[in-house]
């Protein structure tokens, strides 16, 4: 698992619980997507809207339990950003 891939995933987690929800991925996003692309933590092209953060959810929840582990998390981010 990248390093990228947890700094991302540790902005995300509003709550520091360890775990992401469907809320804070879309909510961390949108509020902190432009400074987090500024820093290099994702690429530009890798932000949309809700429904975008909505979909990237979706496909990394591999257990179906609605919440995302880290592991889940950064399969998918480290796949999808070529991490």
């Amino acid at each position: 698992m990248s390093d990228k891939a947890r700094i991302l995933f540790d902005a995300l987690d509003l709550d520091h619980d360890g775990t992401l929800t469907r809320t804070e991925v879309i909510i961390a996003l949108n509020a902190k997507g432009p400074t987090l692309v500024a820093q290099g933590a994702i690429p530009a092209w890798g932000l949309g809207g809700p429904d975008d953060s909505s979909a990237l959810f979706d496909e990394a929840d591999a257990n179906g339990d609605r919440v995302l582990s880290f592991e889940e998390f950064a399969t998918l981010v480290d796949r999808r950003f070529g991490w």
